[in-house]
């Protein structure tokens, strides 16, 4: 058993290209023998982004904290804010873009082989 508060978890600056203003927490990875999944937190700061990008796994996330925006494929939107959900689909392009003047905060959940 493992049971981490995310307070005591180092934020970094994630590897990817053309992201903004975003930071990862790995509470839950690779390292904690997690036999399926691994929890990712990016906290994405006011006017930041994720790259827009595509994955060969679907992934779920859920809104901590803040407002912000998705991007699909088309480039149309939709808004997020804390509480809700999203499932992300294999090779769905997208994006996740702060709209607001405070942090958006969001829990990642993939498949641990993609941590």
């Amino acid at each position: 058993m493992k049971v981490v508060n995310l307070k005591n978890v180092n934020k970094i600056k994630p590897e990817m290209e053309s992201a903004k203003d975003v930071l990862k927490q790995v509470p839950i990875g690779n390292s904690d023998d997690s036999p399926n999944f691994a929890f990712r937190v990016f906290t994405i700061e006011p006017g930041g982004h994720t790259p827009y990008h595509t994955h060969p796994f679907e992934h779920i996330n859920f809104i901590i904290e803040g407002r912000g925006e998705i991007v699909d494929i088309n480039g149309d939107t939709t808004n997020i804010g804390s509480g809700d959900f999203a499932l992300i689909q294999p090779d769905e392009k997208h994006q996740y873009r702060n709209s607001a003047d405070t942090p958006l905060v969001l829990i990642c959940a993939v498949p641990k082989e993609y941590e």
